[in-house]
């Protein structure tokens, strides 16, 4: 039976690049690897002929061979050079890369050695005072830390971890899949290398123990939700010997009752009576500073700000304070007297006719009568 074009094996172009023959072939082989398709004749000859045209394609020179030649370029029974299996690409360096997660390891697995620790996130809460002005602030964290006992090393005082008798102290086993094979992290040592007979009795072999430690954090003035304070080597414990990881600090700023933030700027909104409104006046304004006084024009409407400048937040990366922004908004009065109520009628009646005391509404209503004369 004549074999299939290799590049029609892979569904690739002849110019594709080492990538995407790496990829096709990836594609392919997960798709019709035996362990996926037991039983499937039809699957295993398809992985078998991906096989064949990754192992010639991916090498430049049987490429090239078979770019001019064609299947005799590479079949030793036709004269070619080095057929399927026979030199050019590594045939386990190709598993080994492209099949290291489906068999969870392959040739890349931890060999032996020390590893760092696990990285901690801790949130910290904090009023919006606090974030502003900066603080230093005292938390507990619940770790891994090293074993005293043992020194982190797993094995009863007075004895050591041996060579694992699995792997012989390489970290890793070839394991048989199908009619090839690959390599795993061993499975008894877990890539260490090495195993312990005699454990230790408080860590129970793992180096490590769970403890809770106490940290002093210095929080910089500005920082806001979502910051990130980094503390070097306060995370877990490594194993084996390994550098701790690190502890990152995250900040979330609780709601004001007053104030809301956005980045620099601080946001207010600001009651005022109907009486202020209208005729002016100055008024007590609450900033993180203290309090300032804000005068209030006459005519004030609901929704006019007013800013404040340098009352806002020094950012923590530098920069000039922001502004704090007051909202007006004008009450109206309520639970009202016998008296007010009569002192607000003549007010009304005093009104009426006079447009140009309500400047907005007289325009509102003008808006009001065209969009019913268009209808």
């Amino acid at each position: 039976m004549a074999k299939r074009d290799y590049y029609e094996v892979l569904g690739v172009e002849r110019g594709a690049s080492e990538a995407e023959l790496k990829k096709a072939y990836r594609r392919l082989a997960m798709k019709h690897h035996p362990d996926r398709n037991p039983d499937d004749k039809a699957a295993e000859e398809k992985f078998k002929e991906a096989n064949e045209a990754y192992e010639v394609l991916s090498d430049a020179s049987k490429r090239s061979a078979y770019d001019q030649y064609g299947h005799a370029g590479v079949d030793p029974q036709m004269g070619g050079g080095g057929g399927f299996g026979g030199g050019g690409a590594n045939f386990s360096d190709i598993f080994g890369d492209v099949f290291s997660d489906f068999f969870g390891g392959g040739r890349g697995g931890s060999r032996g050695g020390a590893q760092r620790g696990s990285d901690l996130r801790y949130t910290l809460e904090l009023d919006l005072e606090e974030a502003v002005r900066g603080t230093t602030v005292t938390i507990r964290v619940p770790t891994l830390v090293n074993c005293k006992p043992c020194d982190g090393s797993g094995a009863k005082k007075g004895t050591s971890p041996v060579t694992c008798t699995t792997c012989g102290g390489i970290g890793q086993v070839r394991m048989q899949q199908g009619f090839f094979s690959v390599q795993q992290t061993c499975p008894r040592c877990h890539g260490t290398g090495k195993m312990i007979t005699d454990p230790c009795g408080s860590c129970h072999g793992q180096g490590r123990v769970e403890e809770s430690k106490t940290l002093s954090v210095k929080v910089p003035a500005g920082v806001d939700t979502g910051d990130r304070i980094r503390l070097s080597g306060e995370g877990e414990a490594g194993s084996m010997g390994g550098p701790a990881g690190d502890l990152y600090v995250v900040v979330n700023v609780r709601e004001h009752a007053i104030f809301q933030r956005d980045g620099k700027h601080l946001y207010c909104e600001v009651p005022i009576s109907f009486a202020d409104a209208a005729l002016g006046g100055e008024l007590e304004v609450p900033t993180l500073d203290g309090r300032v006084k804000l005068k209030i024009p006459e005519g004030t409407q609901t929704g006019k700000l007013f800013r404040l400048r340098g009352k806002g937040v020094a950012p923590v990366r530098g920069g000039g304070a922001g502004d704090l922004l007051c909202k007006v908004a004008v009450e109206t009065p309520v639970n009202l007297g016998k008296r007010q109520r009569e002192l607000l009628e003549e007010f009304r009646k005093s009104l009426e006719g006079d447009s140009s005391h309500s400047p907005k509404a007289s325009g509102w209503f003008d808006g009001v009568k065209r969009f019913f004369g268009d209808i």
